[in-house]
């Protein structure tokens, strides 16, 4: 199941969403999120569109579409069509609501508020 999730501009690595399965280890994945931070930082438009990077017990996917990164952090016994399917689902439901928004973003997580949507996703997809 994905534990974090972040939803970034390809262009300039600029944060537009995020997300916790769990607030709770917040703190724990601190590290987690700075590394997607610098992920994100060094993609470019013609960086791999699916990828998975490996990190301690956990692996990041991500999938780049129409200039936006969406990437989650799963335990690495996660499947990864699973992880995909999350991601293509999410990045539809980001399109749908914020396409026309996404490049006049000027501050980070300013779709915030999608954040919950990331978490009502994420667990659905179990098997």
């Amino acid at each position: 199941m994905p534990k974090l999730t972040l939803i970034a501009r390809v262009n300039d690595g600029l944060p537009l969403a995020a997300s916790m399965e769990d607030e709770r280890e917040q703190k724990e994945f601190d590290t987690y999120k700075n590394q997607a931070k610098r992920i994100f930082k060094q993609l470019t438009p013609t960086s791999l569109a699916r990828c998975t990077i490996e990190t301690g017990p956990f692996h990041f996917h991500y999938i780049i579409d129409g200039g936006v990164c969406y990437l989650t952090l799963c335990d690495k016994a996660y499947p990864r069509r699973l992880a995909y399917s999350y991601l293509e689902e999410l990045a539809k439901e980001f399109k749908n609501l914020y396409e026309t928004s996404i490049e006049g973003a000027m501050r980070p997580y300013a779709f915030i508020k999608f954040g919950s949507c990331t978490s009502a996703t994420g667990p659905s997809r179990t098997n």
